[in-house]
């Protein structure tokens, strides 16, 4: 800024603008201004590059309050000198304007993006600055005055606004560069973690839904050191910390989870397989929450990695599930798509690809009524998957959920074998036509139409409607014409049938049928029919109709065409 400010006229600064953008002047302006930040007194030189380093590293941007007590922290202290503090001016002041505050988050960040870029590319500047910002984070976390404050805090006190980011992201740092001081503090920190505010606020921190009170006090009882650890994802930290052989590794914390659960649910591959290596560890616990597996977590937040690891296991169960809907992994995996979990998964020889969940949907109905098309054909080439496995809840089939869905490939890929029935009824006696024709899927409805076989006339028992009085009920005009071209369609030809009349009172009608999915005929004489009762009839079967002494209603209020 100073450079272009020093320009005399209004097309000099533009111009040299201009240059300074283009990246090359801009960088040097960088480079010239770090100069001169080093060149300040001691204090005011670290202090600068302090900042710089804070703010170009940190994993979000720093409230004012959290940047300067960071800076405030001495390497050994055991408590927090707060005239140590430095203040906000100071630290702008330093770092000689490459570094502001966003006033409407106060937050510190850097003057414009491409200084960070320009750090990012002159790493050299900082030496291991994630080693020295997780052990400040550390070193403020086992202060004697932040121990103090109960695990049952919900909130950070505002005397100690630094706790919230080190107790999050010390782990983060850690991982790109660990120094054996802060070795030793995070071993301290963990030796009684449950207990300690900082692994609450890693857990509210990283479980946005909880709602509700970790245990009786509301702290994370028996979330211990080796727990954080995994969840952090800190192996080396991880390795410490089994290497004092106080650990029982199978330990479970508030929600039932072990030190593994965390490790596989947060995708943390290294700290699973450090933990796998421990021979007492079992991989088939289940938490009390969900009933899942380390396994079904993997599985469930798409961690490919730690899915193989597990899986390799020869004491593995890839079909237990402890969970309230009796979910397995490879149900999950179907239902929500993931091909490459479900092909994992197949490859398994113990797993059962037609475990069902508490409402007796397998695998295949999952995919089928979500219409995950690469599924089905995994499961489907399967020999043992029956393709007419009806769920317990309603009796549908994977045809009948993929037709009610307007899932065409998946009804296609299914139709063409030989031993899927189309015809089969759900506990409503609903079939696949059924539900195609009332939702309105009439790529459906032709493929169905055109399955050798099919029965057009099925009506289901809870309106005793049949799929063109659906079509005709809800104002599917193309659906209507599909059936009614079906030589074998009831009651048009042979003359009228009992059933092919129906009225609000008997089938729970409220309103007469939708105008335009087929014309309302009604009977002059010869049978005795009442304003209420309507006979659905396609335009084309009108004239045979006729002779039968049929006419179309005029009558307005019957809602006729």
């Amino acid at each position: 800024m100073d450079a272009i400010l020093g320009e005399v006229t209004l097309h000099k600064r533009r111009k040299k603008l201009d240059e300074m953008t283009k990246g090359e002047s801009l960088g040097d302006a960088y480079g010239a201004t770090i100069s001169r930040m080093k060149a300040q007194q001691r204090g005011k030189s670290e202090l600068g590059m302090e900042v710089l380093m804070w703010v170009s590293h940190s994993e979000r941007p720093l409230h004012v309050d959290e940047l300067c007590h960071a800076l405030g922290v001495e390497k050994g202290s055991l408590d927090l000198n707060n005239q140590n503090i430095p203040a906000i001016e100071t630290l702008l002041a330093c770092s000689l304007g490459l570094v502001i505050v966003e006033k409407s988050s106060s937050t510190v960040r850097l003057a414009h993006y491409t200084l960070q870029e320009y750090l990012s590319y002159h790493s050299g500047l900082f030496v291991k600055p994630h080693s020295m910002i997780s052990e400040v984070c550390l070193t403020y976390l086992n202060f004697r005055h932040v121990k103090d404050f109960s695990s049952t805090l919900c909130s950070i006190p505002s005397t100690i606004p630094f706790v919230k980011y080190a107790s999050c992201y010390w782990g983060t740092h850690a991982r790109q560069g660990t120094s054996e001081r802060a070795k030793r503090l995070a071993l301290e920190l963990l030796n009684k973690y449950d207990e300690h505010i900082s692994s609450k606020m890693l857990l509210l921190h990283g479980m946005d839904n909880w709602d509700r009170p970790f245990d009786q006090e509301d702290s994370p009882g028996g979330f211990s050191g080796l727990h954080g650890a995994a969840y952090l994802g800190c192996e080396e930290i991880t390795v410490a910390l089994l290497g004092t052989n106080k650990w029982d590794v199978n330990a479970t914390d508030f929600n039932g989870n072990t030190a593994i659960a965390w490790a596989a649910r947060r995708g943390n591959e290294g700290v699973v397989r450090i933990l796998l290596e421990q021979n007492s560890v079992d991989p088939n616990t289940t938490d009390t929450e969900y009933g899942r597996t380390p396994l079904f977590w993997a599985a469930c937040n798409g961690h490919e990695g730690v899915m193989g690891m597990l899986l390799k296991q020869n004491n593995i169960d890839p079909n237990r599930t402890g969970a309230p809907d009796g979910q397995t992994p490879l149900l999950w995996a179907a239902g929500n798509g993931h091909e490459w979990m479900v092909r994992m998964l197949l490859k398994q020889n113990d797993i059962n690809p037609n475990t069902a969940d508490k409402h007796g949907r397998t695998p295949l109905s999952w995919a089928a009524g979500s219409g995950h098309e690469g599924i089905v054909r995994m499961l489907l080439e399967r020999g043992s998957v029956d393709p007419n496995t009806a769920d317990t809840a309603h009796g549908q089939t994977p045809l009948s959920w993929a037709a009610e869905n307007g899932h065409q490939g998946v009804v296609r890929m299914l139709l063409e074998r030989n031993d899927v029935d189309p015809n089969t009824a759900d506990t409503q006696h609903q079939t696949p036509l059924s539900w195609a024709t009332q939702n309105g899927h009439e790529g459906v409805v032709r493929i169905l139409l055109e399955r050798r076989g099919i029965d057009p006339n099925t009506a289901d028992d809870e309106f005793g409607r049949t799929p063109l009085q659906w079509a005709a009920r809800n104002g599917h005009q193309g659906i209507a014409k599909l059936l009614q071209e079906r030589v074998d369609l009831a009651g048009y030809e042979a003359g009228l049938q009992s059933t092919e009349l129906f009225s609000p009172e008997s089938s729970k009608l409220s309103e007469p049928p939708s105008k335009g999915g087929a014309q309302i005929l009604i009977s002059k004489d010869g049978l005795t029919v009442s304003p209420s009762m309507y006979l659905i009839c396609s335009p084309s079967r009108v004239a045979n109709l006729s002779k039968q002494n049929l006419q179309p209603v005029t009558d307005s209020s019957l809602y006729a065409d």
